[in-house]
């Protein structure tokens, strides 16, 4: 009879636990696990390599904040019973806000900081637009994922249940699931009176975005955002507001430089309270990659993307072939890359620059795919004869090669070819599918070597012979566009630029010449909107020596990040307010003589990031040339070490000693 009470009691306590943890399974069903990798990035970070360039824990030092500067001195621990404040707690707790770019309208934080671990964050999403709620959700869970990182949680050990613990609650498309739900993790530790380590139960991120469904890329995009946190019985809910996927995309930039990892508890840190409003001040925020003269892997590129995100820069200016390599396997033309790819490993497959395309969509980052015409055409243009289409480019590896081009090895298109035009309208047709609409088309254009047409067509005008091909192509990147032209074409600036034969309202000139060159002016003057790719400021392979026996190979000095970020050629150049109007922005420029892989990440960064702030605050600047304030030190070191926590090999500012003692050094 015992034995019976006993089990009835035994099964009675089992079916209490169980009604117990099916409530609580009903109440969070509206919680979904954030999953970091999403069904497009088809091949996600090595973080494990990654983890190689962390920044290492500092337990002899402390730091306190003395005149807006931390001042560092010796820790002893237990030596006087206080706790060892780190370099990043204090840097990001003294003086200014501690974000790159520098918001351009408001930023307030709080003195007071919370500690959380990376398990506690939710997503709260509030969109009517189902398309950008979902790719929202992708970003957050990217978000999530640097997070893991950087507080130095092995990301890859986890399997997606385990990996982010967020919750994500869809305000527009939640039909039955309660206003507000707390992740299961939460639940249990109130029920029981059991709390975390840190100072939250939960830190919700919410992201309105209710203005606009657009999700391609143009230049007329709303990238402005407000952030604002509320804090109160240990849930801060930080709220994002924007027009726009892109705007909400730049305020999770700014959330995660809000947050740190504190290696003294071990935790993530950020503010009770801030309040930030936020608008870039140029559309067009560019960085240009060369993979012809050096193969870059889709990881670098991948790498190089996520952080043009992070600094807030816009446009991927994918320089994807010239005269060296042809490394795009087209659809249609196949022979393009058999004759023109360095070996059958480096090529990109269309799979390829889809995948980029997306990765960089994540990031709010657009990829522009350039096929440089009609000059830089060499290899991989050399089978047209067999196939009968006659000869598709001409001068290739002629020889003297100083004489037909600017660098070996020489090919220029062939002008008077119609199967020319119809391939580059076909490689036009299969970019725009990769790369999904858009008003911005770059036609290449550069460097054309009148001499090299010259041997065959010496009875024409050469130059209307550039201006017809350049019109010719810009018809065929019509037709390849469902017969609508793109708002903007982009060309590069030459002597041939100025002949005045492109309509200025649709072309755009992208200007790498001298900052102090005549043709800046000429340009504006004739009407064309610009986007600055300065040669003296902007190109961030100079200064490396000479890599070629004759001719100029090289361009000096190097460019500091200094130069990169006190270049304001809009004020240099003293324009008015119309033609300051006609600046779509600037874009710096990495040519790959020099560069391959394994100098990419240090050629690039932090000095790249030197121009994103340019480009999205333009802060005012009264000191001399080449001198930065220390705030602005401070600020980007900051920033450079966010790159590094990251995996981002980026190259040092000054000795360390200086970044442990800011303002010493300076």
């Amino acid at each position: 009879m015992s034995l019976a009470v006993s089990l009835r009691r035994a099964l009675l306590v089992l079916l209490s636990g169980a009604i117990f943890i099916l409530t609580v399974l009903y109440w969070n069903q509206g919680v979904i696990k954030t999953q970091a990798f999403s069904e497009a990035q088809l091949r996600p970070h090595n973080h494990r390599d990654r983890y190689h360039f962390s920044i290492p824990v500092e337990k002899s030092w402390t730091y306190k904040c003395e005149n807006d500067r931390c001042v560092r001195s010796s820790y002893r621990k237990n030596a006087a019973n206080t706790k060892r404040v780190s370099f990043i707690s204090c840097s990001m707790t003294c003086g200014d806000i501690n974000i790159w770019p520098h918001p351009t309208t408001k930023s307030l934080i709080s003195a007071h900081t919370l500690r959380f671990s990376v398990e506690d964050v939710q997503l709260r999403m509030d969109s009517p637009h189902r398309e950008v709620a979902k790719q929202l959700k992708v970003a957050f869970d990217w978000f999530v994922k640097d997070l893991r990182q950087i507080q130095r949680l092995d990301y890859a050990a986890h399997t997606a249940e385990s990996a982010a613990a967020s919750a994500f609650v869809s305000e527009s498309t939640a039909r039955h699931e309660p206003a507000e739900t707390p992740p299961a993790a939460s639940l249990f530790s109130s029920t029981f009176g059991l709390h975390r380590s840190g100072d939250l139960d939960s830190l919700q991120v919410k992201l309105s975005v209710h203005d606009s469904s657009e999700l391609n890329f143009n230049l007329d995009n709303n990238e402005s955002y407000h952030l604002s946190t509320t804090f109160e019985h240990r849930r801060l809910v930080v709220h994002i507001t924007a027009h726009s996927f892109f705007g909400a995309r730049h305020g999770l930039s700014t959330l995660q430089q809000l947050i740190w990892y504190d290696d003294e508890d071990r935790l993530l840190h950020t503010y009770a309270s801030s309040l930030i409003s936020d608008v870039p001040k140029f559309r067009y925020r560019g960085l240009m990659l060369d993979t012809s003269r050096h193969f870059f892997s889709v990881e670098a590129i991948k790498r190089t993307i996520a952080a043009m995100g992070l600094s807030k820069l816009n446009r991927f200016h994918w320089h994807i072939t010239d005269a060296q390599s042809f490394p795009y396997v087209s659809r249609y033309y196949p022979e393009l890359a058999e004759h023109g790819a360095y070996s059958e490993s480096e090529t990109y497959s269309d799979q390829d620059v889809k995948e980029i395309v997306e990765f960089a969509k994540i990031y709010g980052v657009q990829v522009l795919l350039e096929l440089d015409a009609p000059a830089h055409a060499g290899n991989g243009w050399d089978w047209g004869p067999k196939r009968g289409l006659g000869e598709l480019s001409l001068c290739i590896n002629q020889q003297p090669w100083s004489f037909y081009c600017g660098e070996p090895p020489c090919g220029q298109l062939n002008p008077k070819n119609n199967h020319t035009y119809l391939i580059l309208q076909r490689l036009y047709e299969e970019f725009l599918q990769l790369t999904g609409p858009t008003d911005i088309f770059h036609l290449g254009g550069d460097e054309v070597n009148l001499d090299c047409w010259a041997q065959y067509f010496n009875d024409t005008d050469l130059r209307g012979l550039w201006c017809d091909f350049m019109l010719q192509s810009n018809a065929r990147l019509k037709l390849a566009n469902g017969n609508v032209a793109p708002r903007h074409v982009v060309v590069w600036s030459s002597a041939l630029t100025n002949t005045k034969c492109l309509p200025n309202s649709q072309f755009v000139v992208q200007v790498w010449g001298g900052s102090t060159w005549q043709e800046n002016y000429d340009l504006l003057d004739n009407g064309y909107n610009v986007i600055f790719s300065h040669v003296d400021a902007w190109y961030l392979d100079c200064g490396f020596g000479s890599w070629r026996a004759t001719g100029e190979a090289a361009c000096s000095p190097y460019r500091t990040w200094q130069n990169v970020y006190k270049h304001r050629p809009w004020e240099r150049l003293r324009l008015d307010k119309k033609r300051r109007k006609q600046v779509l922005g600037g874009e710096a420029c990495m040519w790959t003589e020099q560069v391959d892989e394994n100098q990419l990440d240090n050629r690039l960064w932090p000095r790249a990031a030197a121009l994103a702030e340019r480009l999205w605050s333009d802060p005012n600047d009264d000191h001399d040339f080449d001198i930065v304030s220390p705030e602005v030190f401070r600020r980007f070191s900051i920033f450079r070490n966010r790159l590094v926590e990251l995996g981002i090999k980026a190259e040092a500012l000054f000795p360390k000693y200086c970044s442990q003692n800011p303002g010493e050094c300076i």
